[in-house]
Formats: C-alpha cells, structure tokens, sequence
C-alpha cells in the first residue's frame, strides 16, 4: 500500500525529536526493534576497508576482490579454498567480539520492556549481547549455522566447532580436505545457512521464532508500541521496513521511529506518528541514554579489555611524562596494574574471575 506513496525525510530539531522519542519509549506498552545492515555496520562490522585488509589482504592479493562481500560470491576452484574463505569470514563476523558496546547499549534501553527483535542480520550480535533467545527472530539464517545445499532436509548444524578447526588449521588459503562438512544425510558438502536463494534451510528453530514473533504482535495489537527500526536499507525492506509502516498506519497508538544515516524517511501517510532521525545510530541511543541517566551516584564501573597486546611490547607509563627511555623500562602491562594498586590501594584491579572467589569467600 506504501510503494506508491512518497516518503518524507524529517526537517524537525535533532534535540527536540531525542527527548521525545525517549518520553515515547517510557510511555511505551511494547518495543519491536527491527534492525537491518546499518546496525552491524554501526557496531563496527564493516566489511571492507581496515578491517578487511586486516583479515583477508592474501585472499585480496590472490583473488583480487576488495571487500569481504564480494568475496562470498567468487567462484573458488576447490572447497579447500571455499572454506578457507568462509570459515575466516564466519569466525571474524561471527565468533569474535562485537567490536564496540553499541548492542549492549540497546539492550540497556529496553532492558525491563516488554520487547522483540526481528532481524535480517546473520550475525548473531543480539543474542551475544544478552538479548532474551525467546525475543529473537533471524529471518535470514546465522552464520553459526550450517545446512544441505539441496536441501534434504530442513535441519540446520552448528558450527562453531568445524569453523574455529578450518580457522586454526588452514594455509596458504586452503583448510585440509578432512575438514570439509558433510551433511550427514546426503553426504553433500554442506553449505551456509544464509537466505540467497529458494533453497534455504528453515528448520525448526526459525518457525518457531516466527510464531513467537506473529504471537508477540497479535497479543500487543492496538497497544502503546514504538516500532524502532534501525539501519534498516532497501535490499529487502519487506521484511521489516513496509511491515513496520503497515503496523503504524493500522495501529494509531503506536509511533514508527527510522535510525539511519542517509536513509531516514517515512511515508507521507504516518508522518504524524513517525520519528525519523538521520544521523548515526550508534550517536542516537548514546544520547538517549544519556538523558535517560538521573545522574544517581556511580558506586560499581566494570571495564573490559580485549585484543590486548603481547606481553613481549612495551606499555607507555600512564603517570608520566612520555619519555621514549621510561617506554622502554615498562616491561608488560601488568607493571602498570601493580602501579595503580600500589598507588590506590591492593587489590583494585584484579581479574575479575578471583573477584568473584572474592565475593563468594565473603558470603562464606
């Protein structure tokens, strides 16, 4: 009902459509978050650029493809090398830590809401964040899994095991033959569970996120509900884009709210209920959470470290002047935790696995 209908990019103040798309999210009944490419890409998965020399520059030497996208697609000579490819790529996408906190910031904002997510991302980040499994619907499969290629059959297998094994054990871009997945049926090698064609796999686990899904939306219908779609384009904006809009228009307590650089608009019809913000969605729930902070006193701040370097590289001192002859006495990130201990107190950074025995000696 939307395609003919022309779309509105908003002109209202940045400021003034954060504060109300917050008190929109308080007064909430329910939260559908429906979130496509540009979230990943706002998360830090991009696939070309930095991080893809970073990971793929032999296979771009080799092949000549210059983004990890494209890489999927080329006709690779052996399955060897077809796995050598994927199971890189499936293990930086999807095995890896997200790259920065912008998941679990969403999660922040709709933790104690009655909420569901649809997705056309493979990339797992929803439930790696701690969303709730129940509340997930991937409609477009999961790089952890792995499937017949025909099908026969509508299962679906886990991969994480067989990806870390091609990841550790491949080179010259080629994983060893033995390590080829078979679907255990057939005997065909096996393929990934990524929506391209009539032939993708939905096995049980997909019907049932989309009962849960038709279940969630039936049981909420004419409720207060915020439609929240982020980075969702135009690659297959039936899913969840028209559907959003459909929602809305049938629905007049509910409000569509679009996050997405360079491609925020709404159509005309529901303009009125719609909050369109094109700017980076990564800026837009910092700020929201930002004013939803009523300043409280801060008594418990965690930090996490990741893709720290070796211990043979030396760490710049943090309470001194920089000295490139003071550089070279600092012997291991570990003197400068012993620094902060012995300044602030014993025992102020430590791991957290013995602040947990730490606690549970304390109960005890």
């Amino acid at each position: 009902m939307f395609l003919r209908i022309p779309t509105k990019k908003s002109m209202k103040n940045y400021s003034d459509e954060i504060i109300h798309l917050k008190e929109k999210l308080d007064k909430a009944d329910a939260v559908v978050i429906g979130a496509g490419a540009g979230l990943s890409t706002a998360a830090g998965f991009t696939y070309a650029g930095e991080r893809f020399e970073k990971h793929f520059s032999d296979f771009k030497q080799k092949y000549g493809f210059t983004d990890m996208y494209s890489g999927g697609f080329y006709p690779f000579e052996t399955l060897e090398e077809y796995w050598a490819y994927w199971s890189r790529y499936i293990y930086i996408n999807r095995y890896m830590d997200i790259p920065n906190n912008l998941y679990d910031m969403i999660l922040s904002l709709v933790n104690g809401k009655d909420y569901f997510v649809i997705t056309t991302n493979v990339d797992h980040c929803f439930q790696k964040a701690g969303f709730d499994k129940k509340r997930l619907f991937y409609t477009q499969g999961d790089y952890g899994l792995l499937q017949c290629p025909t099908p026969c059959c509508n299962e679906t297998f886990d991969n994480e095991d067989i990806i870390k094994q091609m990841y550790k054990s491949q080179s010259n871009m080629k994983i060893p033959t033995e390590l080829i997945p078979l679907c255990p049926h057939c005997k065909k090698p096996l393929t990934t569970n990524l929506r391209c064609d009539n032939s993708f796999a939905q096995d049980e686990g997909w019907h049932n996120a989309a009962e849960r899904y038709d279940n969630f939306l039936r049981t909420r219908k004419g409720q207060n509900i915020v439609f929240l779609e982020l980075g969702v384009g135009y690659n297959t904006p039936a899913i969840i884009k028209y559907q959003f809009w459909r929602m809305v228009s049938d629905n007049k307590n509910s409000i569509y709210v679009c996050i997405n650089k360079g491609e925020s608009v709404c159509p005309e019809e529901i303009e009125k209920q719609s909050i369109c913000l094109d700017e980076d969605i990564y800026k837009v729930i910092l700020n929201l959470l930002r004013i939803s902070w009523k300043r409280d006193a801060i008594r418990l701040i965690g930090v996490r470290l990741a893709d720290l370097t070796s211990t043979r590289k030396r760490q710049i001192s943090i309470f001194d002047d920089f000295n490139e002859d003071k550089v070279e006495q600092e012997d291991s990130f570990q003197n400068t935790i012993d620094k902060i201990n012995n300044k602030f107190g014993k025992s102020l950074i430590m791991p957290a696995s013995l602040k947990l025995i730490q606690k549970d000696n304390e109960k005890k």
